[in-house]
This record gives structure tokens, sequence and C-alpha cells, in this order.
């Protein structure tokens, strides 16, 4: 397969690890749209949010709760924001399941 994401799981393409556990991968966002930007991804390759469905209950509560771990260590208590875009016109550059996860700053209200 030749996605980004699962060749950044694999470890065959740097990243900067944030967390991890047996079904998500955290890392740095190499083009930062926040002071604190991390892309959360499923280990499981699936293409996006309105995909997951095929993963195991187990598998979506994980990268719900890896998502409040990850904002407590980057010391997010002042609040973040989560997204996850989905398809060709919700921006997805990557066909892999994907949470950004933005906050160390005041954001903007507007989400475009």
């Amino acid at each position: 397969m030749d996605c980004l994401f699962c060749k950044i799981i694999a470890g065959q393409i740097p990243s900067t690890k944030v967390y991890e556990d047996e079904y998500c991968y955290a890392f740095r966002d190499i083009a930062p749209q926040a002071k604190c930007h991390v892309v959360l991804v499923s280990k499981e390759h699936v293409a996006n949010v309105a995909d997951a469905a095929s993963l195991s209950d187990t598998a979506l509560a994980a990268m719900l709760r890896a998502v409040g771990k990850i904002a407590a260590q980057e010391n997010l208590q002042e609040g973040f924001r989560i997204v996850s875009n989905c398809g060709k016109n919700g921006c997805q550059s990557v066909g892999h399941w994907h949470i950004h996860i933005l906050g160390g700053e005041q954001l903007g209200e507007k989400m475009a």
C-alpha cells in the first residue's frame, strides 16, 4: 500500500512521535497550524471517519481516548480543537483516517 500515514506508522518515514498505543499513533504535524498541532492516526488503515465503522469498537474508542491523553500530555487544559477532514470536499489530503489536535493558543472562531 502506498499510504503516507501507513509508512509513518511502519517507521519508513520519520516522524516526531507524541503518542502510541496498540490502535493508534500520533505525531507532530510538519506544517503546524497552531502552536500545538498533533496528527493522530488509526493504525488500521481506513480511508476516513465515514469508513471507520469497519474498525472494532475498541479501536474507535482508543482513538477518542488518545485525544484526551494527548491533550493532557501537551498541556492543552485551556482548550483545543479536533478536526477530521473527510473526502475531497472536506479537504482530506491523506486517504487514511486521522484527527488533527490543535491548541496551545487562542484559536480563531472560524474553522475555514
